[in-house]
């Protein structure tokens, strides 16, 4: 039997930047603590809404071991630790291990386009490494490589600590649920699929939204795992022409644009991630002052 990490709504949460480009731990000691208030079921750090990408190995694990630590077990902490190398991953992961972490998110390996079976060896190495619970992260759109649900099925079945996919194809959260035991977690990786998803037998969704509505977020997955569809459509669909917004450019640009607007002091992208557009800018304020954030 694998142990979820979480059920409901996990925020894919932003790392604020000051305007030096350093981590601004107070204000990301804010969030964690409005996010916990809100209501939202897992602190997910150092994603890609995260900017994990852009960080150097140590600070990449003291931005993880600070948020372990300042969240303190109030709610799960789930830690961002891929990468397109499977030795520097599995370093990563081994060091990220050694935190008060509650899991691991492990994306698949960008630009290098391995093969499928080059996917399971590479999560099956990490999986051996390490004693943590690892979610698998499949995001083709910015990854350009496609995991399959076979593929996770298999791992799944192969390693008790793989516990759960956060999975970005709306099909293949339907047939990874057909393939594998209702105690493997699948999280939606799309906001705009958050509710498909638990209709298909989804665990909950990791949220850029939840970002700037973690309580709807919350409320939604909470309907959701009730069986009250019909509620948890209605916010689904009052929120999708926010979520639009919210990836008019590339995330997490928009996200942390709005969270400044709101007073959330998300700070700056780093490079190559620029601030927002103009147009993107004047969309995205219409859209929150008719959701009622403004």
């Amino acid at each position: 039997m694998k142990t979820r990490i979480f059920e409901g709504s996990g925020v894919a949460i932003v790392t604020p930047f000051r305007a030096d480009g350093s981590v601004d731990y107070d204000s990301f000691a804010h969030l964690i603590d409005w996010q916990i208030a809100q209501g939202t079921d897992c602190i997910v750090a150092c994603g890609t809404t995260g900017e994990a990408s852009t960080m150097p190995d140590e600070e990449h694990l003291e931005v993880v071991r600070f948020a372990a630590e300042y969240t303190a077990h109030r709610v799960p902490v789930l830690a961002g630790a891929g990468s397109n190398d499977t030795h520097h991953g599995i370093a990563l992961a081994s060091r990220m291990s050694e935190f008060d972490i509650d899991g691991l998110l492990l994306v698949t390996p960008y630009y290098n386009k391995t093969t499928q079976k080059g996917l399971y060896e590479h999560f099956s190495a990490t999986a051996k490494a390490v004693d943590v619970p690892i979610v698998l992260y499949n995001v083709p759109s910015r990854t350009g490589l496609n995991m399959l649900p076979e593929t996770v099925a298999r791992l799944a079945a192969d390693h008790e600590n793989i516990v759960g996919v956060k999975e970005c194809v709306f099909d293949q959260m339907a047939t990874a649920r057909g393939l594998i035991g209702d105690d493997f977690a699948i999280y939606s990786g799309e906001d705009g699929l958050a509710v498909p998803a638990m209709s298909v037998g989804g665990t909950g969704v990791i949220s850029v939204l939840a970002n700037i509505a973690p309580a709807d977020v919350h409320q939604m997955m909470r309907f959701c795992l009730d069986g009250d569809f019909k509620s948890a459509a209605a916010i689904q669909i009052r929120a999708l022409p926010l979520i639009k917004a919210l990836f008019a450019e590339t995330s997490p640009i928009p996200v942390k644009y709005a969270m400044n607007r709101l007073g959330m002091e998300a700070g700056i992208c780093r490079l190559p991630l620029t601030s927002i557009g103009e147009e993107a800018a004047k969309k995205l304020d219409q859209t929150m002052e008719a959701y009622g954030l403004i």
